[in-house]
């Protein structure tokens, strides 16, 4: 099995295969919602191969990747509010020049183009070639047939917006990813209850982004990040709490059947290896928007929700994550229940409680469950490119749920990991859902 952050190299795919996602020509332009979808299936293709994407680091992109389409089609609407002033820091956005023809294409297509460059500069020269040939062949796409002075002011204009959001991003915090997120030094805290490495990987003996919870939010208050209550009090007595979490993991690791496995694997999401949970569940949104023929309107508000809410559940996850430090359930079985033990998982390096898996499935159900309403029935493929058969759900709830469980199959979390980063996310959630963005 492959460990956590392997380097990229290992897993990337040849240029024809990146060709593939591209749509073929056809005789009618695309639609904006259209461009905007295909820009996304590429960047969640660019997750997987951009080796600085760890899950936190991927939902910040698509946190700005939503306010971006957002904003650049806000101009455009009848209906939709900007988000200026209801995000931190969020001041000002270009404005379009009154009375003049723009194309909603172009502008998707010139603003999605540069901010694909932003976020995803620093992937390999697969991603690289992927990029360019998108921008080549979309935007010839997108211009097709559009008066010559409509196109120059529809692509300044969405270049224009993906700057000026470029430049707010650099002061939250996250904009900067050294040693892909590893620090060079860090002075572990001790304690029996506290994590310690889980990995042989020499970069790994650090845990993962540890100030990455101090990041500014989106739509979060400051300091009101919907605190978990904490993991139940270190214990190796039997009769404890955490002594039976541990023995759940353990017997159920034990005992996995193979629906647990699938599960366990469906929701994987490795980072290098897939395209991590954020983006697993952008993929979601992409599926079941394309299925309802969600309009442009439609589609930047629920990305731009999504992606707010996944970036803030991280902040929050990692800001209690390293409040506790708490050791994983490997850690703490093979010290006290069974030394020979391994999970079906490899363990990420980084502190126990909550679960950033069910934080941000939370979160995610969240925005979901509000848009589309509850007990919406959907099919996620995610996984069909990989060889996994896809799942049904009869509701986000549901999908969340078992995103969240997944990682008690794959022997990576405590109950108690689980249930609670599940809440916290679904407190996250409504943030990201108060925002106005319709008249």
């Amino acid at each position: 099995m492959r460990s956590w952050g392997r380097a990229v190299a290992v897993c990337c795919i040849a240029v024809l295969a990146w060709c593939v996602m591209l749509p073929a020509d056809a005789a009618e332009r695309p639609s904006p919602q259209e461009m905007l979808r295909d820009w996304y299936y590429l960047m969640n293709e660019l997750v997987r191969h951009t080796a600085t994407y760890s899950p936190p680091v991927a939902s910040r992109s698509f946190g700005y990747l939503g306010v971006t389409a957002f904003e650049s089609a806000v101009g455009g609407s009848d209906n939709l509010v900007s988000l200026v002033g209801q995000l931190h820091g969020f001041e000002a956005v270009p404005a379009r020049e009154p009375g003049a023809t723009y194309d909603e294409t172009t502008v998707i297509m010139a603003a999605m183009s540069d901010a694909i460059v932003y976020y995803f500069g620093n992937t390999g020269p697969t991603g690289q070639r992927a990029i360019r040939a998108a921008q080549k062949k979309w935007r010839a796409q997108s211009v097709e047939g559009v008066p010559a002075d409509v196109v120059a002011r529809s692509e300044a204009f969405g270049k224009a917006m993906a700057a000026i959001i470029h430049d707010w991003s650099l002061g939250d915090g996250g904009a900067v990813i050294d040693n892909m997120g590893f620090p060079e030094k860090l002075d572990l805290p001790k304690g029996d209850d506290k994590w310690v490495p889980t990995s042989a990987i020499r970069q790994q003996q650090m845990p993962l982004l540890p100030g990455w919870g101090d990041n500014r939010t989106f739509a979060v208050p400051a300091g009101a990040i919907c605190r978990t209550p904490g993991n139940p009090p270190y214990s190796t007595e039997h009769d404890s709490q955490f002594y039976r979490e541990a023995v759940e993991v353990y017997e159920t690791g034990n005992s996995t059947t193979a629906e647990q496995k699938a599960i366990a694997r469906f929701w994987s999401d490795d980072p290098m290896l897939s395209m991590t949970p954020p983006g697993h569940w952008v993929s979601i949104a992409l599926q079941v928007a394309q299925n309802a023929d969600l309009s442009l309107e439609d589609n930047v508000d629920l990305l731009a929700r999504m992606g707010i809410a996944m970036s803030d559940a991280f902040v929050g996850c990692w800001h209690e994550k390293f409040t506790y430090n708490l050791v994983r359930p490997v850690t703490y079985i093979k010290k006290v229940i069974d030394p020979k033990w391994e999970p079906l998982l490899n363990t990420p390096p980084f502190p126990e409680y909550p679960s950033g898996h069910s934080t941000v499935s939370g979160a995610m159900d969240a925005v979901l469950t509000a848009f589309f309403g509850d007990g919406y029935v959907f099919e996620d493929k995610t996984g069909s490119p990989d060889g996994r058969n896809p799942r049904k759900f009869k509701s986000f709830h549901e999908a969340a749920d078992e995103a969240g469980i997944s990682r008690l199959y794959g022997g990576i979390h405590f109950q108690s990991a689980i249930v609670d980063g599940l809440a916290q996310g679904r407190c996250i959630g409504s943030y990201a859902n108060a925002l106005k963005t319709r008249k």
